[in-house]
């Protein structure tokens, strides 16, 4: 089957029915197995034809009815009830299964660079407000310079970081091109 957006398929699927009057299907089919066999087939082609893969792989239930509407009010003309149809199975070329999940790969890093963009965008938001609060205070930016120094003691480690501000290091420097 080639579906609506030209992918071929190969598709499995079973029609249950029954003769309900003996007459009318010898009487109006030379092969009434043969003749629903093939309207089966032809009708499957057909409705699978107006679908894409997805609304294919996602509708196998209302395909099924479908199907199976068409069929028993073609067939009923011939003594054939049709009881059911299923859509057992739906295979796709390797190629195509490959190309599917590279693509259902690539969409679920794009999903993840757009949450890593999100929690920069709010960590940054954050870090803002933060040097906000601590630009107020002088004695609050100090003694978050010191939080940090007992976070870097407990670690263990044999390097202290001092962070210096910036506007002391330019005071500093100023002082020393005036004097």
């Amino acid at each position: 089957i080639l579906t609506k957006d030209a992918v071929t398929t190969q598709v499995d699927g079973v029609v249950y029915y029954r003769i309900c009057s003996a007459v009318s299907a010898v009487a109006n089919v030379t092969d009434v197995h043969m003749a629903t066999f093939l309207l089966a087939q032809t009708t499957l082609r057909n409705v699978l034809g107006t679908q894409s893969l997805a609304q294919v792989l996602a509708g196998r239930e209302e395909t099924a009815r479908s199907i199976q509407d068409i069929l028993d009010s073609a067939t009923e003309h011939w003594g054939i009830k049709v009881s059911r149809v299923e859509i057992k199975d739906v295979r796709i070329p390797v190629g195509m299964q490959r190309a599917m999940a590279a693509e259902a790969e690539a969409a679920r890093e794009a999903r993840a660079k757009v949450v890593a963009a999100e929690g920069e965008i709010n960590a940054s938001k954050a870090l803002k407000q933060a040097s906000m609060v601590l630009s107020e205070s002088p004695a609050g930016l100090q003694l978050r310079y010191l939080q940090t120094l007992t976070t870097l003691a407990a670690e263990n480690n044999s390097t202290i970081v001092f962070p210096l501000p910036i506007n002391m290091l330019e005071e500093i420097v100023h002082k020393n091109r005036g004097g």
